[in-house]
C-alpha cells in the first residue's frame, strides 16, 4: 500500500511549470503552420508476406513455402522503398544476408534435418531481421550515433545477435539512434534525422527509434532494441507496434554501447524485441535471454481471466504534460474489453511516489564518468559552453540536446551525496509497493507516453514526458508497450502492460489478448 505523503509543490516549482507549459503550447502552434499536417505518404506494402508474423514467417520457410531468399529480397525492396522518406536504416549487409539466406534455403532443401528438428533447433531460420546502431554486429560500424565513434567497427555480435543468428536469423543490418543513445527523438550528426511512418513531420521516439520505425514501415520482419529509460516502450509506441522491456539482468547488456559502468546501471538498461505483432515477443524473448530463459517460465500457461489487474491513468507529475484524452479513453477500454470478455474487475491506483519518477531516474542514473566523455575528445564545462556556441553555427559534430545534457550532468546530484541516496530509497520503496501490489499474477496497465508522437524538435519544449517509462526501468520490472489503434490525428496510441520480476509471461499474454481485441499493429496510410 503506498501511503507515502508527496509535499504540495512549491511556488517556484509550480511558476516552473506554468512556463513549460506555455512554452510548448507556443512551440506547437509554430510546429502546426511550419509543418502542415500530414508530410510525405509512404508507398503501400504489396507484398504479403510483411504483414505475417515472424513465427509465420519461419513457418513458411521450413514448409518450403516461400524460400528465405525471397523473403529477404522482399524486405530490401521495402527499406529501399521507405527509407528516402523514413531515414531509418543506416548500414547494410544485403550481400552477407544473401549468402546466409541462401545456405539456409540449401540446408533447408537437402533434408538434412526434418522441419520438426528445424523448427526445435533454429525456430527463425532464414528470417531477416535488423537492430539498432548500438548493439554490435560484426562488420558494420558501432557508432551509437556518436561522431567520435563514426569509424568504430563491430568486432564481434552482441550476445543477443550472436544467439538468434545460432537460431537461423540473418540480420540485415543498423538502424538509427539518437546521440549516444540518450534523447527520445532519433537524431544524430552522423545520420541525421528519422521520421514517423504514420506522418513524417513527427518524431520517432528514442533510443530504437529508427527500429521502431522500421518495424512500423514493415521492413524488416522483426527488431531488436535496448531500454534503458523507455527506448523500446516509446518508439514502440510512437510507431504503433509493439516492443518489451524485460526483467532486469535477463538479456546479457554484452555488445551494446555505452557499456553500463555499474550493477545498478545494468540493471536499468534491457534488449528486448520490437515487433508487429505480439505472439513473436515471447519466442523471441526465451532466445535472447539464453541461460536465464529458465527464470522467466514463458512456456507455463498464463489464464488471462485470472489476473489481478490494476490501472494508473496519470502520474500527475509536475512539468509533465497532461495524458492525451485518446489514451486515457483507450485505456478505460481496455478496462471494459477485461470485464466484459473475462469478468475481470480491474482497480484503479492512485500511486502517489510515482509523482517522484522523474527525479528518482534522473538522480540514480548518474555515473561517476562525465557524460561529455561519451561525446566530446575535450572534457570541462567550457568544452561544453564552446560546444553549443559551434552547434548554434552549424559547426559541431554534437546535438544541442547532447550538450545540453552534458551541462546538465555537470551540476547533477553527486554518486554517494545524501540527495542521490534518499532517491535510491524512495525508488526502493516504490519498488517495494509494485512487488507487493503485483506479486504473481498481477499486472498494470500505465501509459507509455502522455502524448502521440509530437513534431519533430518538439520534445526540447517537454523534455521529462518519458518520465513514464524511465520508472519503470529503475524498478527492474518487464514492461510491453501495447498498440491500441490510432489517435484522432492519425497517430498511434497505446499503453504499457507491467507485471513483478520475472513474471514477463504475464505482460506478453495480456498484449496478445489485447492484440486480438483490438487489433494491434495498424498499416501506415
Amino acid at each position: 500500500m503506498d501511503t507515502t505523503e508527496i509535499k504540495p509543490l512549491s511556488l517556484k516549482l509550480k511558476v516552473f511549470h506554468g512556463v513549460r507549459y506555455f512554452l510548448a503550447s507556443i512551440a506547437r502552434v509554430f510546429c502546426i503552420l511550419y509543418y502542415g499536417k500530414k508530410g510525405e505518404k509512404l508507398p503501400p506494402i504489396t507484398d504479403e508476406i510483411l504483414k505475417q508474423p515472424a513465427i509465420e514467417v519461419a513457418r513458411r520457410i521450413r514448409n518450403k513455402e516461400v524460400t528465405s531468399a525471397e523473403v529477404l529480397e522482399t524486405c530490401i525492396r521495402r527499406i529501399k522503398d521507405v527509407n528516402s522518406a523514413l531515414n531509418c536504416f543506416v548500414e547494410d549487409r544485403f550481400e552477407l544476408a544473401k549468402k546466409e539466406a541462401k545456405e539456409a534455403d540449401e540446408l533447408i532443401s537437402s533434408g538434412s534435418m526434418t522441419t520438426e528438428q528445424l523448427e526445435n533447433e533454429k525456430p527463425f531460420l532464414g528470417v531477416p531481421f535488423t537492430t539498432k546502431d548500438c548493439i554490435a554486429v560484426k562488420g558494420l560500424h558501432h557508432t551509437s550515433g556518436v561522431v567520435l565513434r563514426k569509424d568504430v567497427i563491430a568486432k564481434e555480435d552482441a550476445e543477443s545477435i550472436r544467439l538468434l543468428r545460432s537460431k537461423g536469423a540473418i540480420i540485415m543490418g543498423l538502424t538509427n539512434v539518437p546521440e549516444i543513445c540518450m534523447w527520445w527523438e532519433t537524431h544524430n550528426h552522423i545520420h541525421g534525422r528519422t521520421k514517423n511512418p504514420y506522418n513524417t513531420t513527427r518524431i520517432v521516439g528514442g533510443s530504437s527509434g529508427g527500429e521502431g520505425c522500421l518495424q512500423g514501415a514493415a521492413g524488416s520482419i522483426f527488431g531488436i532494441g535496448s531500454d534503458i529509460g523507455g527506448s523500446i516502450r516509446m518508439p514502440a509506441f510512437f510507431n504503433g507496434i509493439f516492443g518489451h522491456k524485460p526483467s532486469r539482468n535477463i538479456v546479457s547488456n554484452a555488445g551494446q554501447y555505452p557499456i553500463p559502468k555499474t550493477d545498478l546501471l545494468n540493471s536499468y538498461l534491457g534488449l528486448g524485441p520490437m515487433t508487429r505483432y505480439a505472439v513473436d515477443l515471447k519466442p523471441l524473448l526465451k532466445i535472447i535471454s539464453g541461460d536465464n530463459a529458465n527464470k522467466l517460465a514463458l512456456d507455463k500457461p498464463v489464464d488471462v481471466g485470472k489476473l489481478k489487474v490494476y490501472y494508473q491513468f496519470s502520474n500527475n507529475a509536475p512539468m509533465i504534460d497532461p495524458v492525451d484524452p485518446d489514451i486515457t479513453a483507450a485505456m478505460k477500454k481496455v478496462v471494459e474489453f477485461l470485464n466484459l470478455k473475462h469478468k475481470i474487475v480491474a482497480e484503479e491506483k492512485q500511486i502517489k511516489l510515482l509523482q517522484k519518477s522523474m527525479p528518482i531516474w534522473m538522480t540514480t542514473m548518474k555515473n561517476e564518468e562525465p557524460f561529455e566523455s561519451l561525446i566530446m575528445a575535450k572534457q570541462g564545462t567550457m568544452a561544453i559552453i564552446i560546444e553549443i556556441f559551434k552547434n548554434l553555427i552549424g559547426c559541431s559534430g554534437n546535438t544541442l540536446i547532447g550538450l545540453f545534457t552534458a551541462l546538465m550532468d555537470r551540476s547533477g546530484t553527486p554518486v554517494g551525496s545524501p540527495r542521490y541516496n534518499h532517491y535510491l530509497k524512495l525508488r526502493d520503496s516504490l519498488e517495494k509497493i509494485f512487488v507487493e501490489m503485483l506479486g504473481d499474477d498481477g499486472v498494470f496497465l500505465y501509459p507509455t507516453h502522455p502524448t502521440p508522437a509530437p513534431y519533430h524538435n518538439e520534445p526540447v519544449f517537454k523534455p521529462l514526458n518519458f518520465c513514464y517509462t524511465a520508472i519503470i526501468n529503475c524498478l527492474g520490472l518487464p514492461a510491453t508497450t501495447v498498440p491500441l489503434g490510432l489517435s484522432s490525428e492519425g497517430l498511434p496510441i497505446g499503453i504499457q502492460v507491467v507485471a513483478n520480476h520475472n513474471n514477463d509471461r504475464l505482460c506478453l499474454a495480456v498484449a496478445e489478448e489485447l492484440e486480438k481485441g483490438f487489433g494491434g499493429w495498424v498499416e501506415p496510410k
